[in-house]
């Protein structure tokens, strides 16, 4: 076997696993969770799912109003009524400072947290400020992405083992399609901070004109200062490009090579 077709094979192998742990996983074993949660439909929660859940939110910020026995334990968050967001990486995290919020409750500001399949952080917080400038709650953009997610990195699994398995100029160029998710997702998360910002209702407390979110960096919105920047799970999507960026071009010079 040609040395490259090796390469493409590990390198796609590599972004396949981190895909794998990082998304795919946490996304499709906590699939419909939250509306099981919602509905009270607690016994219908597979021991899999809150398993999961609770691996992968090990370390990560909760609520400030979480009892603190129940942080990292799916059935106590949901025993306490606490805010519960996804299991997957989180990709972006916005923060709002503002006068009201003191440092010593919210030391962090109010964070909220961006996956490719919901939110997690202090989203009923951050809703609530949504509302005093009259903009809809999170939940009312993204539906159709939410909806695909779990399956759409399914089908990019199947790309990838089908991508190891062939050699096929198909496969290979479908390749570019985990190469191009940081830009993706970068361009469906601003499509959705443009809307919201240009989508205002008559409700708001504070009367502001239509504007552009900060989509990175930081900004200032009414009297609230923004952060806005990616975490983890970014970086992660960053490093399934670079492999699979890899892996197209170690199978493109092998393709060429073996059709002398």
């Amino acid at each position: 076997m040609h040395p490259s077709f090796t390469k493409a094979k590990i390198f796609a192998t590599l972004a396949l696993i981190i895909l794998t742990f990082a998304f795919t996983l946490p996304m499709v074993t906590f699939h419909g969770v939250l509306n099981k949660i919602e509905t009270g439909e607690i016994d219908k929660i597979s021991p899999i799912s809150a398993k999961v859940w609770n691996i992968y939110n090990q370390g990560r910020y909760k609520s400030v109003a979480t009892p603190k026995n129940a942080k990292n334990d799916l059935t106590k968050m949901i025993d306490g009524s606490a805010e519960i967001g996804v299991a997957s990486m989180p990709i972006w995290a916005v923060s709002l400072e503002a006068p009201n919020y003191p440092k010593e409750a919210f030391p962090e500001g109010i964070p909220v947290f961006f996956h490719f399949d919901g939110y997690s952080g202090e989203v009923h917080e951050m809703n609530t400020i949504n509302h005093y400038v009259g903009m809809d709650p999170m939940w009312v953009g993204g539906h159709f992405e939410r909806a695909i997610g779990p399956y759409a990195l399914l089908l990019l699994t199947l790309l990838y083992i089908l991508f190891i398995a062939y050699n096929s100029k198909i496969f290979t160029y479908l390749m570019l399609i985990p190469v191009s998710l940081p830009l993706l997702f970068l361009a469906d998360y601003s499509y959705w901070l443009y809307w919201f910002g240009h989508n205002l209702h008559n409700w708001g407390a504070f009367k502001i004109k239509p504007f552009m979110p900060t989509v990175f960096g930081d900004g200032k919105i009414a009297q609230f200062t923004t952060h806005s920047y990616p975490t983890i799970g970014f970086y992660m999507l960053i490093a399934i490009s670079l492999l699979s960026l890899l892996a197209f071009f170690a199978k493109q010079k092998a393709m060429k090579e073996t059709e002398k």
